[in-house]
Protein backbone atom coordinates (compact mmCIF):
# COMPACT_ATOMS: atom_id res chain seq x y z
CA UNK A 1 0.00 0.00 0.00
CA UNK A 2 1.15 3.62 -0.98
CA UNK A 3 -0.15 6.56 1.10
CA UNK A 4 -0.59 9.63 -0.08
CA UNK A 5 -1.27 13.46 1.81
CA UNK A 6 -2.19 16.28 -0.70
CA UNK A 7 -1.77 19.80 0.74
CA UNK A 8 -1.31 23.28 -0.52
CA UNK A 9 -4.75 23.99 -2.35
CA UNK A 10 -6.29 27.42 -1.88
CA UNK A 11 -8.32 30.35 -3.35
CA UNK A 12 -6.28 32.81 -5.39
CA UNK A 13 -6.61 35.58 -8.47
CA UNK A 14 -6.16 35.06 -11.87
CA UNK A 15 -2.10 35.59 -12.47
CA UNK A 16 -1.52 34.07 -9.05
CA UNK A 17 0.67 31.43 -8.15
CA UNK A 18 0.28 28.18 -5.72
CA UNK A 19 2.14 25.42 -5.51
CA UNK A 20 0.95 21.48 -3.98
CA UNK A 21 2.35 19.03 -2.07
CA UNK A 22 1.89 15.71 -2.07
CA UNK A 23 3.55 13.13 0.72
CA UNK A 24 4.31 9.49 -0.22
CA UNK A 25 4.45 6.72 2.68
CA UNK A 26 4.34 3.22 2.70
CA UNK A 27 5.93 0.60 -0.05
CA UNK A 28 6.72 4.06 -2.29
CA UNK A 29 9.93 1.30 -3.64
CA UNK A 30 7.00 -0.24 -5.56
CA UNK A 31 6.33 3.51 -7.61
CA UNK A 32 7.18 4.00 -10.71
CA UNK A 33 5.85 7.53 -11.59
CA UNK A 34 3.69 9.97 -9.65
CA UNK A 35 1.10 12.17 -11.32
CA UNK A 36 -1.34 15.07 -10.59
CA UNK A 37 -4.90 14.95 -12.22
CA UNK A 38 -7.72 17.32 -11.47
CA UNK A 39 -11.42 17.57 -12.08
CA UNK A 40 -13.54 19.78 -11.76
CA UNK A 41 -17.54 20.06 -11.66
CA UNK A 42 -19.17 17.90 -14.43
CA UNK A 43 -15.82 17.15 -16.17
CA UNK A 44 -14.05 13.97 -16.38
CA UNK A 45 -11.00 13.45 -14.78
CA UNK A 46 -7.92 14.88 -16.69
CA UNK A 47 -4.25 14.21 -16.73
CA UNK A 48 -2.43 17.56 -15.20
CA UNK A 49 1.05 16.29 -15.18
CA UNK A 50 3.13 13.52 -14.03
CA UNK A 51 6.88 12.54 -13.09
CA UNK A 52 9.08 9.49 -13.19
CA UNK A 53 10.02 8.66 -9.87
CA UNK A 54 13.47 7.30 -10.59
CA UNK A 55 14.77 9.49 -13.08
CA UNK A 56 12.53 12.17 -12.79
CA UNK A 57 11.28 12.68 -16.23
CA UNK A 58 8.41 14.90 -16.87
CA UNK A 59 5.12 15.20 -18.83
CA UNK A 60 2.60 17.99 -18.91
CA UNK A 61 -0.67 18.34 -20.26
CA UNK A 62 -0.98 21.17 -22.83
CA UNK A 63 -3.27 23.41 -20.94
CA UNK A 64 -0.71 24.17 -18.23
CA UNK A 65 2.67 23.72 -20.13
CA UNK A 66 5.08 26.67 -19.21
CA UNK A 67 2.96 27.40 -16.08
CA UNK A 68 2.96 24.59 -13.91
CA UNK A 69 5.91 22.70 -12.88
CA UNK A 70 5.87 19.20 -11.40
CA UNK A 71 9.31 17.92 -8.87
CA UNK A 72 9.92 15.68 -6.61
CA UNK A 73 12.12 15.39 -3.64
CA UNK A 74 13.01 11.75 -3.03
CA UNK A 75 14.47 12.24 0.59
CA UNK A 76 10.99 13.63 1.39
CA UNK A 77 8.96 11.24 -0.69
CA UNK A 78 7.35 14.38 -2.01
CA UNK A 79 5.79 15.60 -5.12
CA UNK A 80 5.40 18.93 -5.72
CA UNK A 81 3.00 20.84 -8.30
CA UNK A 82 4.68 24.46 -8.85
CA UNK A 83 1.17 26.52 -10.82
CA UNK A 84 2.18 29.83 -11.73
CA UNK A 85 -0.07 32.09 -14.16
CA UNK A 86 -3.03 30.28 -12.73
CA UNK A 87 -6.52 30.97 -14.44
CA UNK A 88 -9.98 30.29 -13.40
CA UNK A 89 -9.91 27.56 -16.01
CA UNK A 90 -7.62 25.98 -13.63
CA UNK A 91 -10.16 25.91 -10.73
CA UNK A 92 -10.88 21.91 -9.71
CA UNK A 93 -9.88 19.71 -7.11
CA UNK A 94 -6.41 18.00 -7.40
CA UNK A 95 -5.07 14.66 -6.62
CA UNK A 96 -2.00 12.99 -6.63
CA UNK A 97 -1.51 9.99 -7.33
CA UNK A 98 0.89 6.54 -7.81
CA UNK A 99 1.50 4.47 -10.44
CA UNK A 100 2.94 1.53 -9.86
CA UNK A 101 2.61 -0.77 -12.78
CA UNK A 102 1.71 -1.16 -16.57
CA UNK A 103 -0.29 1.74 -18.25
CA UNK A 104 -0.26 5.10 -19.89
CA UNK A 105 1.35 7.64 -17.36
CA UNK A 106 -1.43 10.42 -18.51
CA UNK A 107 -3.85 8.14 -18.07
CA UNK A 108 -5.66 8.53 -14.59
CA UNK A 109 -6.84 4.53 -14.86
CA UNK A 110 -3.55 3.45 -14.60
CA UNK A 111 -2.65 4.68 -11.48
CA UNK A 112 -3.16 2.40 -8.40
CA UNK A 113 -3.04 5.34 -5.30
CA UNK A 114 -4.77 8.56 -5.27
CA UNK A 115 -4.66 11.39 -2.47
CA UNK A 116 -7.83 12.90 -0.91
CA UNK A 117 -7.99 16.12 -3.39
CA UNK A 118 -7.21 19.23 -2.53
CA UNK A 119 -9.55 22.61 -3.73
CA UNK A 120 -7.78 25.16 -6.13
CA UNK A 121 -10.26 27.95 -6.89
CA UNK A 122 -9.19 30.62 -9.07
CA UNK A 123 -11.32 34.04 -9.33
CA UNK A 124 -11.24 36.11 -12.44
Amino acid sequence: QVQLVESGGGLVQAGGSLRLSCAASGRTFSVDTMGWFRQAPGKEREFVANIAWNYGGTDYADSVKGRFTIFRDNAKNTVYLQMNSLKPEDTAVYYCSAKTGLGSASDWRSYKYWGQGTQVTVSS
